[in-house]
C-alpha cells in the first residue's frame, strides 16, 4: 500500500473520530451513559464511508497446482481402418482415460487428426488424407509454453505434406508415437508414384511417369500395363531384386479422342503377394483440340513482360507471343492481344484490333502515350497530367463480371502510373481501386470494359512483376496470382455473353481430393446477389440415382462439397428458386484411395521423431509400459503456481453493509430515546 494512502487513511480515522466526538460528546448538554454507544457508531459509519471514498487496494496471493498436461494425438485417417486397427486404437484411448492414477498426474486433453487437427475424438477412421507433420507443428505451438508429451496412435503412413521425420527436429515437446498396424515384414509390389498431366492435345503424346516399388528378397518377374477401356495401349515387362527394387518408366501415350480420357495403370501382383490395392491407380487426362494464343505487343524491355508470360504459360492450355508494334502483321490467330504501354507506334495494332473485332488487354504506366490512347479509342479519357503516382491496390469485393478472389492485394506493392483521372465513357466493372497516401479513393486502377461484344481490361500501372514476387513470398508459391492473371485472361479470350448464372467444376476429380463445385448467381444487373437460393442435383450416370442438395454462400460464389460421392460419372444441374435459370455440365470421380495403399506402419520414421525429441516408441500392447514411464519420469512433475490479484476495498460488499448496519442501529438508538 502506497504511503499517500496510508496517511489518507490516518486522516480519515482523525476525522471519523472528531465527527463523532463532536456530535456527541463535546455538544452534548450532559453526559449520559449511551452518549459514547451513539458516538462509537457515527465514527464507524464515518469512517468507512472515507474508507470506500479512498478505496485502498491489498495485493491477494492464492496458490494453485497445475499439472502437466498429457496431449493424446489420434490417426482418423482409413488407414487404420484398412491394417484392422480401429477396434484396438479405440480401446487403447478408452484405457488411457480410464486410468485414475494417470488422471490425477496429467491433465489430458484429447485431439483426433487426419488432414487437419480436431480437438475433439470423433473417431471415425474414414477421412481419406493424414497429414502427420501438420498435426504435430500444430500441438507444438498449441502447447509451446506448457509442458505437454504427446502420445501419438498412428500407423505413421502419411500420404501428403512435409516429411515429419524432420519436421519435428526442434519440438519442445517429448513424442511417445503407439504404433497401430503391422510391423511384420511382407513382400509387396507397388505403383508408389504416377506423375501425368492433367491436359493434353489432340494428336499429341502426353508424357507418363511412373515410379514402381518393390520390398523382398527374391528375384521377380511381373509386368505393368496401362489400359483404355478394354484396350491395353501400354505394357512392359518389369524385372524386381531385393538390390534393384525400384525403377522409373517414362512413357508417351497418344491423345487421339477429345474430352476426358480414363486410364487404369497395373502392376500385375505376385502370386502370394498380400496387398493388391496399392498395384492400380486410375488416372485421367482431358484432351482439348487447341490452345489459347495470346499476343503481347511491347515496345519496351521491363520485368511485367517476364511475368506476364510466367503467368499465362502456367497453364498449359495457353501460349504466348512477345512482338513489337512494327513486328504485328496479322492478329487473327490470336484469342487476346496484351498492349504493354501503348504510344503512336501502337496505331496500326489498335486498327487491327478494331477491324478484327478482337478482345484486348491494356497495361499503362509512366511511359503510355496517352494523348494518343485517349484519340484512338472511345471507351475512356485519362486526364493528361506530367506527374507519376504511386497507386496501392484495393479489392472491389462487389466485382461480377466473373468469380474472382482477393489474394492480399491490400498488402501488395504500389503500381506506378501517370497521375490523373480516368473517366470511363461505357459500361465497366472495376476490379481494383486505388489507394493514395494511405487515403482510400474510388478512382480506378484496374477494370473491365465491354461495348459492342468488345470485351477490354485496363491496368493503370506497372510493375505487376512485384505482385507475383510477393505472392511468392506470402505463399511459397506463384499460384494464387497466377490464377488470378489466368482468370482475367480467361474471361478476355473468350466472347461468351454474360449469364446470370455461372458454374465451376471440373472434369474429373481423383477420389482423394476435395470436390468442390461452385457457382455464381448474379441479379439483372449483374451484380453479384447473395440472396439467391440455389441448390444442385447430382445425377449417377451408371445407377441412375440423383441427389438435390443446397448450395451454401461463402464469399462471393455459393458452392457444395461432394468429396463423399462414390467414383464413378455424374452429370449435375445446378438451379434457382423462383428463377427459371438453369446450368448443367458433367464430371467424373476417379477412383482412388491412398489410404489404401499401406501394407503397414511406418514403425522407422516413428521412431526416429521419438529420438528427436527424447521419447520413445511404444505398441498398443504396451500401454501399461507407457503409463508407468509416464508417471516415472521426473520431467513430469505438478507445478505449484501462485497468482496475484488487486483487489480494491470498494469490492469489499461487506464494507457497504456495516455502514449500513451502523448507521440504522443508530437511527433506531436515537428514535428510543427520544433523540429524533
Amino acid at each position: 500500500m502506497q504511503t499517500q494512502t496510508i496517511l489518507l487513511i490516518i486522516v480519515a480515522f482523525v476525522i471519523s473520530l472528531l465527527v463523532a466526538l463532536f456530535q456527541y460528546i463535546y455538544k452534548s448538554e450532559q453526559r449520559k451513559k449511551n452518549s459514547f454507544f451513539f458516538a462509537s457508531l457515527r465514527f464507524l459509519s464515518v469512517f468507512a464511508l472515507l474508507l470506500l471514498l479512498i478505496n485502498p487496494t491489498f495485493k491477494q496471493n492464492t496458490y494453485f497446482v497445475e499439472k502437466p498436461t498429457l496431449v493424446v494425438a489420434v490417426d482418423n485417417s482409413s488407414s487404420i481402418q484398412h491394417l484392422d486397427q480401429e477396434k484396438f486404437v479405440g480401446q487403447f484411448v478408452q484405457e488411457l482415460d480410464d486410468n485414475e492414477t494417470l488422471k490425477e498426474r496429467f491433465d489430458l486433453k484429447y485431439y483426433s487428426f487426419s488432414d487437419k487437427l480436431n480437438d475433439s475424438l470423433h473417431l471415425s477412421f474414414d477421412q481419406k488424407q493424414t497429414n502427420i507433420a501438420q498435426a504435430l507443428e500444430e500441438l507444438d505451438q498449441i502447447y509451446k509454453n506448457t509442458t505437454a508429451p504427446i502420445v501419438l496412435l498412428t500407423d505413421g503412413n502419411q500420404t501428403y505434406g512435409r516429411d515429419y521425420q524432420y519436421s519435428t527436429n526442434g519440438h519442445k515437446q517429448n513424442l511417445y508415437p503407439v504404433v497401430s498396424g503391422d510391423t511384420t515384414f511382407v513382400v509387396d509390389t507397388k505403383i508408389q508414384q504416377l506423375n501425368v498431366n492433367r491436359y493434353a492435345y489432340l494428336k499429341n503424346r502426353f508424357p507418363v511417369e511412373v515410379m514402381l516399388t518393390y520390398s523382398g528378397k527374391d528375384n521377380v518377374n511381373t509386368k505393368f500395363e496401362i489400359r483404355s477401356g478394354n484396350s491395353i495401349v501400354y505394357t512392359e515387362p518389369i524385372s524386381f531384386s531385393e538390390e534393384e527394387n525400384s525403377k522409373v518408366l517414362n512413357l508417351t501415350l497418344p491423345a487421339n479422342r477429345v474430352g476426358v480420357n480414363q486410364y487404369e495403370a497395373t502392376l500385375i501382383p505376385l502370386e502370394k503377394e498380400k496387398n493388391i490395392i496399392n498395384n492400380k491407380k486410375t488416372f485421367a487426362v482431358e484432351v482439348i483440340d487447341q490452345k489459347t494464343q495470346i499476343l503481347l505487343v511491347s515496345d519496351w524491355i521491363h520485368p511485367d513482360i517476364g511475368a506476364i508470360k510466367k503467368s499465362i504459360e502456367s497453364n498449359e492450355r495457353r501460349s504466348i507471343v512477345i512482338a513489337k508494334p512494327n513486328e504485328v502483321k496479322d492478329i487473327n490467330d490470336y484469342q487476346l492481344i496484351v498492349l504493354y504501354q501503348p504510344t503512336g507506334r501502337y496505331r496500326n495494332v489498335y486498327e487491327q484490333i478494331k477491324e478484327n473485332k478482337k478482345n484486348y488487354f491494356t497495361i499503362a504506366g509512366t511511359r503510355t502515350d496517352w494523348n494518343f490512347i485517349n484519340t484512338i479509342q472511345d471507351h475512356y479519357i485519362h486526364e493528361i497530367i506530367r506527374q507519376t503516382e504511386y497507386y496501392i491496390p484495393r479489392f472491389n469485393t462487389n466485382y461480377g463480371s466473373f468469380l474472382i478472389e482477393d489474394i492480399g492485394f491490400d498488402s501488395y506493392p504500389p503500381l506506378q502510373g501517370i497521375f490523373g483521372e480516368i473517366r470511363l465513357k461505357t459500361d465497366h466493372d472495376p476490379i481494383l481501386f486505388k489507394t493514395i497516401n494511405n487515403i482510400e479513393t474510388q478512382e480506378i486502377l484496374f477494370t473491365t470494359v465491354e461495348k459492342d461484344g468488345i470485351r477490354e481490361a485496363v491496368l493503370l500501372g506497372e510493375g505487376i512483376w512485384r505482385w507475383r514476387a510477393q505472392n511468392f513470398l506470402d505463399t511459397k508459391k506463384f499460384e494464387d496470382f497466377d490464377e488470378f492473371f489466368g482468370k482475367i485472361v480467361q474471361f478476355l479470350a473468350s466472347n461468351k455473353r454474360k449469364s446470370r448464372l455461372n458454374t465451376i467444376s471440373e472434369s474429373f476429380y481423383y477420389g482423394n481430393s476435395n470436390i468442390i463445385i461452385k457457382a455464381e448467381y448474379f441479379t439483372k444487373n449483374y451484380e453479384f446477389d447473395s440472396r439467391g437460393n440455389l441448390q444442385i442435383t447430382v445425377r449417377n450416370k451408371k445407377t441412375e440415382s440423383t441427389q438435390t442438395i443446397p448450395m451454401l454462400l461463402k464469399n462471393n460464389s455459393y458452392e457444395v462439397d461432394i468429396s463423399s460421392f462414390e467414383p464413378g460419372d455424374y452429370e449435375y444441374t445446378v438451379s434457382v428458386s423462383g428463377e427459371n435459370i438453369t446450368r448443367s455440365s458433367s464430371f467424373a470421380i476417379l477412383e482412388y484411395d491412398v489410404e489404401q495403399q499401406f501394407l503397414n506402419a511406418d514403425i522407422k520414421r516413428l521412431t526416429e521423431i521419438a529420438k528427436n525429441t527424447d521419447g520413445k516408441t511404444y505398441f498398443l500392447n504396451q500401454k501399461d509400459s507407457l503409463i508407468n514411464n509416464l508417471l516415472a519420469d521426473q520431467r513430469y512433475q505438478p507445478v505449484q503456481k501462485s497468482k496475484e490479484n488487486i483487489v480494491s476495498l470498494i469490492d469489499w460488499k461487506y464494507l457497504l453493509m456495516i455502514i449500513i448496519i451502523a448507521l440504522a442501529i443508530e437511527w433506531f438508538a436515537r428514535k428510543y430515546n427520544g433523540l429524533i
